[in-house]
């Protein structure tokens, strides 16, 4: 999944929690995510179609007098998407601290070595 893929993802996270469907436009999300990247309408669409396929979410777009809207549903993988980003984030920090305290031990074993073998 991509950056851009992420951030429309935990955004329709954060609208569809209270309300099981929910009613978003394309410029509502671009309009939320143009702090960190410009999207066009194309691109948010390829976007939903990518997380559909995925099996993140349903939508149909619904059409209007002030443009089109998606009628966004998240699936249960959407559902989990928050939380299972926190356990991954969780997993890599736990991965680079025993990293790092296997490395220390190593080192710190590695110059026992040497006074012990230098004073023999």
């Amino acid at each position: 999944m991509t950056k851009k893929e992420k951030l429309v993802m935990k955004y329709l996270c954060l609208k569809c929690q209270k309300k099981k469907t929910y009613l978003i436009s394309p410029q509502e999300i671009a309009e939320h995510l143009s702090k960190k990247f410009v999207l066009s309408v194309a691109e948010i669409d390829e976007i939903m179609v990518k997380l559909s396929d995925e099996n993140y979410i349903d939508f149909v777009v619904s059409e209007s007098k002030k443009g089109y809207y998606y009628c966004v549903t998240l699936k249960k993988c959407g559902q989990t998407f928050e939380a299972d980003a926190k356990k991954q984030r969780k997993i890599l920090m736990l991965l680079i601290l025993r990293s790092m305290f296997l490395a220390t031990v190593s080192f710190v074993f590695g110059i026992i070595l040497k006074i012990i073998f230098k004073g023999g």
